[in-house]
């Protein structure tokens, strides 16, 4: 669904990609097929693969940038900023959202409104979408997110004001940029809260 003329997002959603032609088209579809109003932002770190003429082919539901970037977090990093909803959700260009994921944290958050950041349930897949096995997820204590990281990247969305107060992904992390974000801001007493769908 594309948003009517000045009508502002109720949530952002920012992709990070670089050559992953293979897999983007699905990630998109997945998200513009979610039935909410919503601001696609696909940041590219100037792939080489046909990911440019896929992004090409969605006008103006999507908004896209391909550039070099300084990796993952950079290119998450730059989406954030680019961001103009108030609730921002982070997937990646092989990830999927199931139907319905986006209405369900939008509908959360209006119910809560103390809640800065809610996570769900998530499935390792495979390249046909088969599931492999649930992601580990359990209710939030930031004790045991020391032990063990219980939330799935994909599943988590959080108000852009944490960004804000809090700062952007570290970049200097390649592969557990996610995991320091969500300790920086349990030590800082960030509200977070499971949604177990």
């Amino acid at each position: 669904m594309t948003q009517p003329v000045n009508t502002p997002p109720a949530i952002s959603i920012v992709t990070p990609s670089y050559n992953q032609g293979k897999y983007i088209r699905r990630t998109i579809e997945s998200v513009l097929s979610q039935g909410a109003a919503l601001e696609f932002i696909i940041m590219d770190g100037g792939s080489t693969d046909e990911t440019l003429e896929i992004l090409q082919e969605y006008g103006s539901a999507i908004r896209w940038v391909s550039e070099p970037d300084k990796g993952q977090a950079d290119g998450v990093n730059k989406g954030i900023r680019a961001a103009s909803a108030d609730i921002i959700g982070w997937l990646n260009s092989d990830d999927v959202y199931y139907p319905g994921a986006l209405r369900s944290v939008l509908e959360f958050f209006a119910a809560h409104p103390e809640v800065d950041a809610v996570y769900g349930d998530a499935n390792h897949i495979d390249e046909q979408d088969n599931i492999l096995e649930a992601y580990y997820t359990e209710d939030w204590k930031l004790q045991r997110l020391f032990d063990v990281c219980f939330i799935c990247q994909p599943a988590l969305f959080f108000r852009k004001k944490l960004i804000e107060a809090h700062g952007l992904l570290n970049i200097a992390y390649n592969t557990c940029m996610d995991y320091e974000l969500w300790v920086r801001w349990g030590l800082k007493g960030v509200r977070f809260e499971r949604l177990p769908v």
